[in-house]
């Protein structure tokens, strides 16, 4: 059975919301939730994550209703945190990663943390039994490969393409699969432009797909209201689990 994950931006359109989205979308069949924790210049995203991240700090978003909103939810539904360093290493790692380890959150998906930083991290986080999600690039050698995933924990997560997310482009990336392939035996992947359309090509040769974009953009409709927003993306994830796994 092949996994799907899905993101929401803590706090967009409020805290409330994102606990219903939550539970919402662990009864409509997605695996894992990527709670994302808003940030002013989120540089691997697209504009409509960017568009949400930015209105949930313009209301007021703070850590500290990420761990409200993660103590109500991760018991729930297998969470990852996914945001910038940034905002983690000013709350301070160790104290970030035992707020983690408390509410029942799997890991961290942290995009702008290089591996080479990332490496001196790594310790610290297994000691909380916190994943940190790997990336591999469609640009990346199979030597640099090798070396990113070395010990790959939980998932390794592939980039569909270059770039930021949510522009729904297509690369070959059977090469970089079959690289991974041949050193780990973690589970594979693929976000950046996954949504109904794409998921079950994009979903062909790896284990999961990750979807934000086209999730968030349901969320930003002002037309749409508070139910129907629900229900529109729980008939997303269930439309992609079912197309992944068909």
């Amino acid at each position: 059975m092949k996994k799907l994950v899905a993101y929401i931006t803590t706090g967009y359109p409020d805290l409330d919301f994102t606990e219903d989205a939550a539970l919402a979308l662990k009864e409509a069949g997605v695996d894992t939730l990527e709670l994302g924790v808003p940030f002013s210049d989120p540089v691997a995203d697209g504009p409509v994550i960017e568009k949400a991240n930015l209105i949930s700090l313009q209301n007021g978003f703070k850590m500290e209703h990420l761990l409200d909103v993660s103590e109500k939810i991760a018991a729930q539904i297998d969470t990852l945190w996914m945001g910038y360093f940034n905002p983690f290493y000013h709350r301070g790692l160790e104290k970030i990663t035992q707020e983690a380890q408390d509410r029942r959150i799997s890991g961290f998906i942290i995009p702008d943390l290089p591996h080479e930083e990332a490496i001196s991290y790594k310790e610290l986080f297994s000691s909380k039994n916190l994943a940190l999600i790997d990336f591999v690039a469609p640009t990346d050698s199979k030597e640099r490969i090798a070396q990113v995933i070395s010990d790959a924990q939980k998932f390794i997560y592939l980039v569909a393409y270059t770039g930021i997310t949510g522009t729904g482009k297509s690369e070959d990336l059977s090469r970089v699969i079959e690289h991974i392939r041949q050193v780990s035996q973690t589970d594979i992947y693929i976000g950046f432009g996954v949504n109904e359309k794409s998921a079950k090509s994009k979903a062909k040769d790896v284990d999961g797909v990750i979807v934000g974009s086209a999730f968030v953009s349901i969320l930003l409709d002002d037309d749409t209201s508070y139910t129907e927003k629900i229900t529109k993306i729980q008939n997303m994830a269930r439309n992609i689990k079912e197309a992944i796994n068909s």
